[in-house]
């Protein structure tokens, strides 16, 4: 995977200092501009929202407009009642958190390290949990998806905090080409701890595999309550961090006179990339593509600015994962295909689709 370098010393561009606080940005404004950012989000809201009702109607037993509607607001307790409000909902709702957790972790780590290929596996998160799961497989007999859910997120935390004491050691801190590189190589370390567990225990394999391709099934209101506070600071913190984020983009030195305290800056993305994508592989498992791809595609919208890209990334990730799940369960009705499959068909060729037409949006 090709890593970029420090660059301290690139041209500011329109870097500007307001009240002491970092709110210069790359110039370019994307296919919206600057005027049609805004109108972009709004029409991208509502295409979400477009996407999640198509997502309550479709399954193995269709369901109309009508009947989704007077499930939702007239109440009922007939049988297609039960499957909007017990099972499609709490999807639609599991979609549009695991999915906005991603798209911002994606950007959030493309900006933090300065690499258009980078995605939250690159810190060892997806293989940190892998191995926590199979670990409580293997040694304690954990066989629900709610038990699944604390060993990933304890997983992803470890590992991102081995990740970044390794790599901040040593003169220079936690640079981040230190932490990309320590990330892989963690990574790499726990995958093949998590291989030879799954060769040699036929029962952990045998569950763990279920968890290992990504899925929304199953995960109801009951699942999901516990993580949103995870969810939810690590948005908080993530949006809070684009305008220092901005100004890092412009070079280190430039970052530090325009008032962005680096250190902090890169514990805080860590922290947050950490909160959503832990809770995000702890609810649905490792899902690829996302986090790679949206951030390009809101770069390619509104250009390289973080108070865009984040917001859009929040939105255009749900779209997404919606979207695969409704065609995994469309291709494959009466059953379905696991949405981490379906992403990887749907993502690969928008992400090749996006390097082909266009050299990679500028971070």
């Amino acid at each position: 995977m090709p890593l970029a370098t420090d660059r301290p010393n690139r041209r500011p561009g329109a870097a500007s200092r307001s009240n002491g606080k970092a709110s210069g940005h790359p110039g370019g404004s994307g296919l919206f501009g600057k005027r049609g950012a805004a109108p972009g989000l709004v029409a991208a809201v509502a295409l979400l929202a477009a996407v999640a009702v198509v997502s309550i109607m479709v399954g193995s037993k269709s369901l109309s407009p009508a009947v989704v509607w007077d499930a939702l607001w007239n109440g009922g307790h007939g049988y297609d009642v039960a499957i909007v409000r017990s099972l499609r909902v709490p999807r639609a709702e599991a979609g549009i958190l695991v999915g906005a957790a991603l798209g911002v972790a994606g950007a959030l780590m493309q900006a933090l390290t300065r690499n258009p290929l980078a995605d939250p596996g690159i810190l060892g998160i997806n293989a940190g949990a892998a191995v926590a799961v199979v670990l409580g497989i293997s040694l304690l007999g954990v066989g629900s998806v709610t038990g699944y859910v604390w060993f990933a997120f304890a997983g992803a935390a470890l590992a991102t905090v081995l990740v970044y004491v390794l790599g901040s050691a040593g003169r220079g801190g936690a640079t981040p080409v230190r932490l990309a590189l320590a990330g892989t190589a963690i990574a790499a370390a726990l995958v093949a701890v998590t291989r030879g567990i799954t060769l040699t225990n036929v029962q952990a394999f045998d569950k763990f595999r279920f968890w290992d391709v990504g899925s929304l099934v199953g995960r109801g209101n009951d699942f999901l309550v516990p993580l949103l506070p995870f969810f939810a600071a690590g948005l908080v913190l993530s949006f809070a961090l684009a305008g220092p984020l901005n100004a890092m983009a412009l070079g280190d030195d430039t970052g530090k006179a325009l008032g962005a305290h680096l250190g902090l800056v890169r514990t805080g993305s860590l922290v947050a990339v950490t909160l959503l994508c832990g809770a995000a592989v702890a609810a649905a498992g490792p899902i690829a593509f996302v986090g790679l791809t949206i951030p390009h595609i809101a770069r390619a919208l509104v250009g390289p600015n973080q108070h865009w890209v984040l917001p859009y990334s929040a939105v255009l990730g749900p779209i997404l994962l919606l979207g695969s799940d409704i065609v995994g369960r469309v291709v494959a009705s009466p059953g379905e295909i696991q949405v981490g499959i379906v992403t990887a068909f749907v993502g690969a060729p928008v992400f090749i689709a996006l390097v082909r037409r266009r050299k990679l949006a500028q971070l």
